[in-house]
C-alpha cells in the first residue's frame, strides 16, 4: 500500500465509515491498543475499494468470476509498522460478510488478503495506471503536439515528456485493452471495464495529480518509510524549480501570461476536450498567473514521468506471482469463517488460461534540442545535475532497505510514458 504499484488507495483515518463495524474487541482482543485513541492519535488508515461496489463480474470459461469492493482497516504500531488489522470484503455489512482479522485461521485471513489483492489488480490497472497516467498523458500530449507546431515556446519543454505515449496508447487499445486482449481474461471483463473508467474519472482532480497536495490531502505527510512519497516530493520539487526557472525566463510577470493566447488556447482547449468542461478537474479555463502555469506544466511532467515509473515499473516485482495480484477470482468469498482451506483457495485462483494473459528514456535527457537559447540550454543541464544529486541521496537510502524503493530513482523514470 505505501511502496507498491498502487500508493494512491490509502489514506489516513480518522473516523471508522458507518458501514465497516470494526469494534475494539475485534482488533485489539488482549486490550493492548484503545481504536478510539488510536483513530485520535493517528495511527489508523484506511484503504476503500468501493469504487468497485456493484459492478458485475466476467465470466470467464463458461466461469463466473467475482470482484469484491473491500474495505481494508492498518495500524500503526509502535515500531513504526504499518499492518493490516481488518478486512471487510462487501461494503454493506451482513451476517454473510463476516469481518476478518489477523487472529483467524491461517487461510480464513489469506484468503481475505487474496479478494483484497484482486480488488486492487483491478483499481491499479484501470485507475491508477491506465487513466491517471497514460489517458492524462494523452490529453495533454495531444494538446501540446498542436500548439508547440504552430509557436515556438516554453512549451517546447513539454515535447520529451509526452513523445511516444500517442503510440503506446495505440497499441495498448489494439493488444491490451480491447476485446482480444488481456481485460477479456480479467474481473472486470470488456465491458465493465469501461464502467470502472467512468466511475474513476471524477477522482482525477488537479490536486489529486499534484504529489505534494495528494499527500496532504490523504493525510500521508508523516507516515513511516514511505518512500513513494518520499522520492516523489523530492523530484517534483526538483522539477517544479526546474520549470519556474524556465518560465520565469519566457514570462516576465502575471500580465504576461494572462495575455498569451496561445498558452490561454492550450490550456482552454486541454480542458474543453480533454476533459469535457466539467469543473470538478480543473476549476478555471485560464491561467491567471506564473505560479498557475508553473504548478500545472510540473503536472504534467510528473505524472508523464515519476508517476507513471512509480505505478508501472514495479508490476512485475509484485504482479509477477499471481496470488499476489490475481487478474480474477473464480469463487465467491467464504461468507462464514472456518470453511477456508488450501483447498478451495487454490480452486479460487483464476484457470491457467487466464493468467498467462496477464502474464526506455531517462528523466531530464533531451536527446534533441528544442531550445536555441543559451539560458534554456543552461538550466537544463542544471536540472540534470539536481537529478543526479536526487539519484545518490536515493542509492544511498537504498543501501539500508531491505526491500530497496528503486522506481522513482531519476535513473530509472522515462521522460515520457513509452511503455
Amino acid at each position: 500500500f505505501l511502496n507498491g504499484v498502487n500508493p494512491m488507495l490509502i489514506r489516513r483515518c480518522t473516523a471508522l465509515p458507518s458501514n465497516f463495524p470494526v469494534t475494539d474487541d475485534m482488533v485489539f482482543p488482549s486490550g493492548q491498543c484503545n481504536l478510539a485513541d488510536e483513530l485520535k492519535n493517528g495511527n489508523i488508515f484506511l484503504c476503500d475499494y468501493k469504487l468497485l461496489d456493484g459492478l458485475p463480474a466476467n465470466t470467464i470459461n463458461g466461469k463466473k468470476q467475482y470482484l469484491m469492493a473491500p474495505l481494508v482497516l492498518l495500524h500503526k504500531t509502535p515500531d513504526d509498522n504499518l499492518m493490516p488489522i481488518a478486512i471487510q470484503l462487501k461494503q454493506t455489512p451482513a451476517e454473510d460478510n463476516p469481518i476478518f482479522f489477523p487472529t483467524d485461521s491461517e487461510y480464513d485471513w489469506l484468503m481475505a488478503k487474496i479478494f483484497v489483492r484482486s480488488a486492487d489488480f483491478t483499481m491499479h490497472g484501470l485507475n491508477v495506471h491506465l487513466l491517471r497516467t497514460h489517458l492524462l498523458a494523452e490529453v495533454n500530449g495531444e494538446n501540446t503536439y498542436i500548439i508547440t507546431n504552430k509557436v515556438l515556446s516554453f512549451l517546447q519543454l513539454l515535447v520529451p515528456h509526452t513523445r511516444y505515449t500517442l503510440q503506446t496508447n495505440f497499441l495498448a487499445r489494439q493488444l491490451l485493452i480491447s476485446k482480444t486482449g488481456i481485460f477479456p481474461f480479467t474481473a472486470t471483463g470488456y465491458d465493465t471495464f469501461y464502467s470502472v473508467l467512468r466511475r474513476s474519472l471524477p477522482s482525477v482532480t488537479f490536486s489529486s495529480l499534484c504529489i505534494p497536495d495528494d499527500i496532504a490531502e490523504r493525510g500521508l505527510e508523516d507516515v513511516p518509510n514511505f518512500y513513494y512519497r518520499n522520492d516523489g516530493l523530492m523530484l517534483w520539487n526538483t522539477i517544479n524549480s526546474f520549470v519556474e526557472r524556465i518560465i520565469t525566463y519566457y514570462y516576465r510577470n502575471d500580465t504576461e501570461v494572462q495575455q498569451d493566447s496561445e498558452l490561454q488556447k492550450w490550456i482552454s482547449d486541454i480542458f474543453e476536450h480533454g476533459f469535457l468542461s466539467q469543473t470538478i478537474y480543473f476549476s478555471s479555463l485560464k491561467f491567471a498567473t506564473i505560479d498557475e502555469l508553473v504548478k500545472f506544466v510540473t503536472m504534467v511532467i510528473f505524472t508523464c514521468s515519476a508517476q507513471h515509473a512509480a505505478v508501472n515499473s514495479g508490476q512485475y516485482d509484485y504482479g509477477g506471482w499471481m496470488p499476489n495480484a490475481p487478474p480474477t477470482l473464480q469463487r465467491p468469498p467464504p461468507t462464514t469463517k472456518g470453511t477456508t482451506s488450501e483447498a478451495t483457495m487454490m480452486q479460487t485462483f483464476p484457470d491457467v488460461n487466464a493468467t498467462v494473459q496477464i502474464m526506455s528514456v531517462p528523466l531530464g535527457q533531451y536527446q534533441e534540442d528544442h531550445f536555441t537559447e543559451d539560458i534554456p540550454r543552461m538550466l537544463i543541464k542544471c536540472f540534470q545535475a539536481e537529478l543526479e544529486v536526487l539519484n545518490a541521496v536515493i542509492k544511498a537510502r537504498n543501501n539500508g532497505l531491505k526491500v530497496p524503493y528503486t522506481y522513482m530513482d531519476p535513473v530509472k523514470v522515462e521522460n515520457s510514458i513509452a511503455i
